[in-house]
């Protein structure tokens, strides 16, 4: 999408989109359940995921998904289940009344919006030319801008990152029986 020309569509999304990730944040930080932050947080990656898909970082927000949201988040939780750091008495910052009308009214208001576009037609500004998207693809690809770099320039730290992972899960199991050798 050209910078200059935003449609109302694409701008209240974006700015929504935006609004959400700086809240999940803000609360993924605040929260003294670690299950609770961990859900916030993959609030915050789905909002992320959204903003790189208007963008139009297609592969990005996918990736965005799959690596961040999904697989990360699984080795988060992993460990937090591991250590035992989720205590039930912890988890009542999102059983509120208040939360679940929060939660009603978000619900809500995405089903008004996913009928609102079903509704009505793609507006004009959005619409690409046929084909449009198989030429960028043809001329740019749509893998090689982003593995390109990674796999050349970026390789020592795509490669420390995921040792520090596997660290991290290595030190989450010791913690895990060195307490349970001390409770037994």
């Amino acid at each position: 999408m050209p910078h200059g020309d935003l449609s109302p569509f694409y701008a209240f999304h974006f700015y929504l989109f935006g609004i959400i990730a700086v809240a999940s944040a803000v609360l993924f930080v605040t929260r003294k359940s670690p299950v609770s932050a961990a859900l916030w947080l993959v609030n915050t990656m789905f909002s992320l995921a959204a903003l790189y898909v208007l963008l139009d970082a297609q592969f990005i927000g996918a990736i965005q998904v799959l690596v961040y949201a999904g697989a990360i988040m699984v080795v988060f939780l992993f460990v937090i289940m591991l250590l035992n750091l989720g205590d039930p008495s912890e988890l009542s910052d999102a059983r509120g009344l208040a939360w679940k009308l929060v939660a009603g009214g978000v619900g809500a208001a995405i089903l008004a919006m996913i009928f609102a576009i079903v509704r009505t037609k793609v507006p004009e500004t959005l619409r690409l030319p046929p084909g449009y998207a198989a030429r960028q693809i043809a001329t740019y690809g749509a893998i090689e801008p982003v593995a390109g770099p990674l796999f050349r320039e970026y390789l020592l730290a795509f490669e420390i990152t995921s040792v520090l992972l596997l660290a991290a899960i290595v030190g989450a199991v010791a913690l895990a029986r060195r307490r349970d050798a001390d409770a037994g």
